[in-house]
């Protein structure tokens, strides 16, 4: 059979398809009449066959690798066994038996005969694809790892695709015995033959009656608190769990078992997936030359990715490293080979380089996500806090206005609100100058503020790994200080819906949820890690650094905020200074950067306290 070729199906369809002709008058008529009906027989046989064989050829059919047959194939099979049945039916009734003079032909017969063309047509084809299965199963059987009982959690499309590729693939080693749901209208059904057993709660029972090795949690639009829960069960059930990615990172929205990895501290934080107005946001980009600054940051690649699927006409990589812009740019035109991707060597702080940038590439779109932003770092280097940030923003927004860039979105956190920090003051002076430049030039500028971004370089997750690889200790600064968090991808999504928000002088503020204990952070990582805390990990408390607070705000004193058209996304309506307090800021601003390249700290912080006053300086 596995040796079939096309030539011997088309030597199978001139003998069968006869066959079958015959064999439908058989069925509808008895012995005798079908003796009667021979001449109508041979006329059906000589119409039919020539017309089925021209259709089969039309549609491929005689051009297939059989032994990999599929439903496309099967769908083929019978749109192509259907239209030539109705071209025969429509020749044979309209023009051969009214010329031949046979009367009395039975008009059932072609629906008879195309029921059986498709047995005799598919049979003996996906016959080929049943040994060649067979085959692969005995070759999957002799390589196959030793099977390890598997229930999945979550038996929505992504469960599906889990448990579909599983089945198909058994020298895997993984065998789905079972799908849980906490939606019991999904409870004692079943999902390619593997049954739904309850919801979460029944994994300790499941585990021991099915012997399970594993869990597998294909859930990923389920927030933190779920993964979190279920993660507590597959502990008291002693039972590994593994997980596919959050929604965020399944983009091309396909669900692999190659995707399949250990619970990590993103799943037990991530929240319920950002609804976002993509066709405003790719209306925003679609066609434009849109430059990013910061590029080959956390936020900055991941925006200049996220950007990259909108199809803008050029896309500007504008970074001070050049081993991550490097980096960046060829992840671009790996994934988007008909973007143009110019990489942009450049200081912020350098204006007559950014004059030279943007008299060759004139950007309509500026996301500014270079900083400084490292706390207790530039609490020891303010000079540098300033010149990066606040210099350099108002570098680019100077050239912004002289060349009357459409739309500038900076990149704020909320370090900036109340802060007590050289890193936070400098970024709220940089929020004032953008607000000064959207009035001045009446153009949607606008600031967006945010907190923490798990897994950006600088941030506590990475370093807290780091810490646990040595073996600890894994230090905090405090067991009641709490930090904001976000994702990577749905922080820089909420951003590009701001920015096609934005009107003008607006700061947005990004709904992040509820803040987090960095204790708790801490014990996760270690528990994720297989340790036990105080056990294999000690933790220990070194006090707050310079600058730092045990709460961040999201909200400066007297500002107000209203819900915008996206539920996760709040602007300030009454936080936009008067034009008289913003040309003061500027010129601020401009006084500040000159003690700044003076190093003169103890003015550079007096002067932001002047710019800032809710500034707190630690005494």
């Amino acid at each position: 059979m596995i040796s079939l070729r096309n030539r011997h199906f088309f030597l199978m369809d001139l003998v069968l398809l006869p066959a079958a002709t015959v064999l439908a008058f058989a069925l509808r008529l008895d012995a005798i009449r079908v003796q009667q009906h021979a001449p109508a027989i041979v006329l059906f046989v000589v119409l039919a066959v020539p017309v089925k064989l021209l259709f089969f050829w039309w549609f491929g059919l005689y051009s297939r690798f059989w032994r990999y047959a599929s439903v496309d194939e099967l769908l083929l099979i019978i749109i192509a066994t259907g239209v030539s049945e109705v071209v025969v039916a429509g020749l044979l009734f309209a023009f051969a038996l009214p010329l031949s003079g046979i009367i009395g032909f039975p008009r059932s017969i072609p629906f008879i005969d195309g029921l059986l063309t498709l047995l005799v047509v598919g049979g003996p084809r996906f016959a080929v694809r049943l040994v060649e299965q067979g085959r692969e199963r005995e070759r999957h059987r002799r390589q196959r790892e030793p099977e390890k009982q598997v229930l999945v959690m979550g038996a929505g499309s992504a469960g599906a695709m889990i448990v579909k590729e599983l089945r198909a693939n058994p020298q895997l080693g993984l065998v789905p015995v079972g799908l849980l749901d906490d939606d019991k209208g999904k409870h004692g059904v079943r999902i390619h033959g593997v049954p739904v057993l309850g919801g979460r709660e029944r994994i300790p029972e499941l585990v021991h009656e099915y012997d399970v090795a594993e869990i597998i949690i294909a859930m990923p639009a389920a927030p933190g608190s779920a993964v979190r829960d279920i993660l507590a069960i597959c502990g008291q059930a002693d039972v590994p769990a593994r997980t596919i990615p959050g929604l965020y990172d399944i983009l091309s929205g396909q669900v692999s078992v190659n995707q399949l990895r250990d619970i990590d501290i993103e799943d037990l934080l991530r929240r319920e997936p950002v609804q976002t107005d993509t066709s405003a946001v790719e209306g925003m980009l679609h066609g434009c030359r849109v430059l990013v600054t910061g590029a080959g940051g956390s936020i900055g690649s991941e925006l200049c990715r996220q950007i990259a699927r909108c199809g803008p006409e050029a896309l500007l990589l504008v970074g001070h490293g050049e081993n991550s812009i490097f980096a960046i740019a060829n992840e671009l035109r790996r994934h988007w080979p008909e973007l143009s991707v110019e990489q942009v060597i450049a200081d912020v702080r350098d204006l007559d380089r950014l004059r030279q940038v943007f008299d060759a590439h004139r950007p309509e779109i500026i996301f500014h996500a270079a900083a400084h932003k490292h706390v207790p770092l530039m609490e020891g280097n303010a000079a540098d806090a300033v010149t990066n940030n606040v210099l350099g923003t108002a570098n680019l927004l100077r050239l912004a206005e002289a060349q009357q860039v459409e739309r500038f979105v900076f990149i704020s956190t909320d370090k900036a609100v109340n802060p007590s920090s050289v890193m936070g003051a400098t970024k709220r002076v940089a929020e004032l100058l953008v607000q000064a430049s959207a009035q001045r030039s009446s153009r949607p500028y606008v600031a967006v503020r945010f907190g923490n971004v798990l897994g950006s370089s600088g941030s506590v997750v990475p370093l807290f790994r780091e810490q646990i690889a040595r073996g600890g200790p894994v230090t905090i600064t405090h067991p009641d200080v709490r930090r904001y968090f976000m994702t990577i991808p749905e922080a820089v999504q909420l951003v590009l819906q701001a920015s096609a928000l934005g009107q003008g002088g607006e700061v947005f503020v990004l709904d992040m949820g509820e803040p987090i204990r960095i204790l708790d952070l801490a014990k996760d990582l270690i528990e994720l890690s297989g340790l036990e805390v105080g056990l294999d990990v000690e933790i220990v408390y070194t006090g707050l650094r310079p600058g730092e607070k045990l709460f961040e705000e999201i909200s400066l004193h007297g500002e107000e905020y209203v819900r915008t058209q996206h539920e996760k996304i709040f602007a300030s309506c009454n936080g936009l200074p008067g034009p008289s307090y913003l040309r003061d800021v500027v010129a601020a601003g401009e006084e500040l950067v000159s003690l700044a390249r003076q190093g003169d700290e103890v003015q550079i912080r007096s002067k932001l306290k002047e710019i800032v006053p809710e500034y707190a300086p630690p005494k």
